[in-house]
């Protein structure tokens, strides 16, 4: 009897092991230009400046849908109005539900000049730099962090008289702390600047997404020494590549990373890197 109650136990101990690792993956997929696709370990599905059009998204290629292939998305999350950011948020919401994350003019126009469905959003979700929200019930912490870039917006209402960009509130990036997965900071597409430092400080990031394609952004010397500034652990390079003005491959990031002494890890469009807890997990696991 005491046999058979130790073995019901250990078989129970076993469940609850196997049910916690199904659990505990973190994914973070890059669709090409800033788009990236979280995945948290409670599956709640998030994307991240979702211009999924993008010319070098593999699925968007020979006339592909990139959006035929979501079936879940929770949270959209916007660091400002470029159309190259805001992409195909409205399309992916109107399909998913997805609520809306960004600053509160952003989003409003959104809704008003885009047809962003008013309902996805609200003061649960549009908020500002310097503010932290929690998603998910609880899984997931996003800050929005400070970024020197501009965010207007594109007006598809103007008429011939009217100016044709909008405002789109305060360029910004985003932080978020996921329960029993990595931190992850998303810079937007900001300029270098020292006080993210404090942003290092305070969430201590392990992974950073970082614009490297200059003209419009960080040139790749200076992403490296904001990979530095916020003491990321692993740093992905993100922003470049996607037209001829912008910097074209990772090569001079990764060199002058390496000199900062910060990991680096390059993904190619539509490739995932997989996380267990903080760690990055290994292939084929």
């Amino acid at each position: 009897m005491i046999r058979k109650l130790v073995v019901v136990l250990l078989g129970m101990i076993v469940l609850v092991a196997s049910g916690a690792n199904a659990g505990s993956t973190t994914t973070i997929t890059w669709h090409g230009h800033a788009a990236f696709e979280i995945g948290t370990p409670n599956g709640v599905v998030i994307l991240i400046d979702p211009w999924l059009t993008n010319p070098v998204n593999p699925k968007a290629k020979d006339k592909g849908d990139p959006l035929a292939d979501l079936k879940k998305v929770d949270y959209i999350l916007i660091t400002h109005g470029h159309f190259d950011h805001v992409g195909d948020a409205v399309a992916i919401a109107k399909k998913t539900g997805a609520r809306l994350v960004t600053n509160f003019e952003l989003g409003t126009n959104m809704g008003k000049l885009l047809g962003y469905p008013k309902e996805q959003m609200g003061f649960d979700t549009l908020m500002n730099i310097g503010g932290e929200i929690t998603i998910a019930d609880g899984e997931v912490m996003v800050a929005m962090t400070p970024a020197v870039h501009s965010s207007g917006l594109g007006n598809p209402l103007a008429k011939e008289q009217d100016p044709e960009i909008a405002t789109g509130g305060s360029a910004a990036g985003f932080v978020l702390k996921i329960k029993n997965g990595p931190t992850i900071y998303h810079s937007g597409d900001t300029a270098y600047f020292k006080d993210m430092e404090v942003i290092g400080e305070r969430y201590a990031p392990d992974v950073a997404l970082l614009n490297i394609g200059g003209h419009f952004g960080m040139e790749p010397e200076m992403a490296a020494r904001a990979a530095a500034s916020v003491r990321v652990r692993l740093a992905i390079p993100m922003h470049f590549g996607t037209f001829p003005v912008l910097t074209q491959d990772a090569t001079v990031f990764r060199q002058a990373l390496k000199k900062q002494g910060v990991p680096f890890r390059q993904l190619h469009p539509g490739e995932t890197i997989a996380f267990e807890g903080k760690r990055i997990k290994p292939a084929g696991k």
